[in-house]
């Protein structure tokens, strides 16, 4: 009893189609989501890391707790990232808070880092998705064509029993990575490289390796030698790990993961391997993100290097700035040009963040390979040089809440430029700025809860002081913008927010600031897409 047509079709149920159909279903857009696997297997991590930002998108639909409820390694456990000559051998440095990862609760962000393996997230996911109404899914489904057009997208999907059936929508989101074929669809094409360093993964059990028997309490170890390096990290507190092996070509011979890992441990345990995967890091941009009715989203848009863990949390940044829109043009109080924002505020985003994890992925040699390490002493000069080298060489893929809350959309045709000077990237470091087109910085409010839990399911009016802001109801009123206004003139910290109102956007992000309400028709307009100079450009 499928329906033929549907506003979204979304091809594709990992995190960025989940993610697409989350936002849209909770804004009871009907939708039909269409993944080819038919369940979740949790053989293969990929990723591991969900980024403090993620965890504020999460927040964002309820399900911060469900994810860390269901991650198997709570954030107490451990925070750090440490470097060693091996699990069972002698710490070199450690990156302490890796990742954003905090016990405690921190005034830059909502929520803090968590890892956490994909497959897990996508269970999550998959649960929440199948408590909204509006949403159907069809998992063990793939779309095997498309057709893109002015008015809508025609498609043909395929069931795992071989039956087929056309399905008409009027926008086809592809979510489907960088095997599916909406990049087809649109004509559009990868450009970029790859990484010089063959990897492998492999997933092992080795129940021999406790807390007591690793060289410190880590998230990641990283194994430093003459002869060979890699990565390890738990997976589970019941003896579940994964590793990267640095450097391994299967293609050269017989490769021996077991071997590899005990390598790794340094010590001669148990190891029952359960998964490898060989892969190389991808450095890879479409020329575009859009056709006429249908959009690229994530992986399929772009492939991250894994250093820094970002490629999953780019892909969910990636759906809730497309949803979000959606949403506001299916429902009438937004101009299309609204969607003609999705690439030129995304499109920057994914370019930095590849080169950023590109530029760690340079670094890789030079970290792994210490022929001065002697495994058996805990410390000397070549052991201290090495230490100064990771800080040096790593900090920024451990450390990079600049890049992971501080990316901004100041160029955008939707965001109102005031003048001010747009935020520098600096990876490593968060200044919390509150230029238009930011992320509105972050505060706990005296009575514990977050700022973020606030701000309303549309736009919401920020209002600092007790300045007029009527013209804002009366605008959003006559243009049906769902608009929430927000007084918190106790707001700690109010003063670095550079003006008295401020306009949120549904994606956290600031659309405008200032003192005067008087132009808010049109600042509501441009934050729509339906101001003449946007719907021109």
């Amino acid at each position: 009893m499928l329906p033929e047509h549907f506003p979204v079709l979304i091809a594709g149920g990992g995190p960025s189609g989940l993610a697409v159909a989350i936002e849209l279903g909770r804004a009871d857009i009907p939708c039909l989501l269409v993944e080819p696997r038919a369940t979740v297997t949790g053989d293969r991590p990929r990723a591991k890391t969900t980024s403090a930002r993620t965890m504020e998108l999460l927040r964002r639909w309820g399900l911060a707790d469900r994810v860390r409820a269901a991650a198997p390694l709570p954030v107490s456990h451990a925070q750090d990232v440490v470097f060693c000559t091996s699990l069972t051998g002698h710490e070199i440095t450690r990156f302490p808070h890796a990742f954003a990862m905090h016990a405690e609760r921190r005034d830059e962000f909502a929520e803090g880092g968590q890892q956490i393996p994909q497959p897990i997230v996508e269970e999550v996911l998959r649960e929440a998705v199948a408590e909204l109404p509006s949403v159907r899914t069809l998992f063990g489904w793939r779309m095997v064509s498309a057709e893109d057009g002015a008015a809508g997208v025609r498609a043909t999907i395929a069931g795992p029993d071989g039956a087929v059936r056309e399905v008409t929508a009027e926008y086809l989101i592809g979510c489907d990575g960088a095997g599916g074929i909406t990049r087809d669809v649109i004509g559009a094409r990868y450009s970029g490289g790859s990484g010089e360093l063959p990897n492998l993964n492999i997933t092992f059990r080795a129940p021999a390796l406790t807390d007591e028997t690793v060289c410190a309490r880590a998230v990641h170890y990283w194994v430093l030698g003459a002869e060979f390096g890699g990565i390890a990290g738990r997976m589970d507190t019941e003896g579940t790990w994964w590793a990267i092996a640095q450097g391994v070509d299967v293609r050269d011979g017989d490769v021996d993961p077991a071997a590899l890992v005990r390598r790794l441990i340094g010590a001669d345990v148990d190891v029952e391997v359960q998964a490898t995967d060989p892969w190389v890091a991808r450095m890879l941009l479409v020329d575009r993100y859009r056709g006429e009715r249908t959009f690229l989203v994530g992986d399929a848009a772009h492939l991250n290097p894994p250093w820094g863990g970002h490629g999953y949390n780019t892909c969910v940044g990636d759906a809730v700035n497309l949803a979000w829109k959606l949403v506001a043009v299916l429902r009438g109080w937004a101009g299309p040009a609204l969607l003609d924002s999705y690439e030129p505020e995304r499109r920057p985003v994914a370019r930095q963040t590849i080169a950023d994890a590109a530029a760690q992925e340079n670094h890789l040699a030079r970290a792994f390979a210490h022929p001065d390490i002697d495994a058996a002493t805990p410390a000397g000069v070549a052991r201290r040089a090495v230490a100064a080298e990771a800080l040096s060489a790593k900090r920024g893929e451990f450390h990079s809440l600049g890049l992971v809350l501080g990316y901004h959309y100041a160029g955008s045709p939707i965001v109102v430029d005031d003048g001010s000077p747009v935020p520098p990237h600096e990876p490593l470091t968060y200044h919390g700025s509150a230029r238009p087109g930011t992320r509105l910085p972050h505060r706990w409010l005296p009575d514990g809860s977050s700022l973020f839990d606030h701000l309303g399911p549309g736009f919401t009016l920020l209002r600092l002081e007790t300045v007029p802001m009527e013209s804002f109801v009366e605008a959003a009123r006559a243009r049906g913008v769902p608009l929430t206004v927000l007084d918190l003139p106790g707001l700690p910290g109010k003063d670095s927010y550079g003006a008295p109102l401020l306009l949120i956007r549904p994606d956290q992000h600031i659309a405008w600031r200032g003192d005067d309400s008087t132009a808010a028709a049109e600042i509501l307009d441009i934050a729509r897409g339906a101001h003449a100079a946007v719907v021109a450009s």
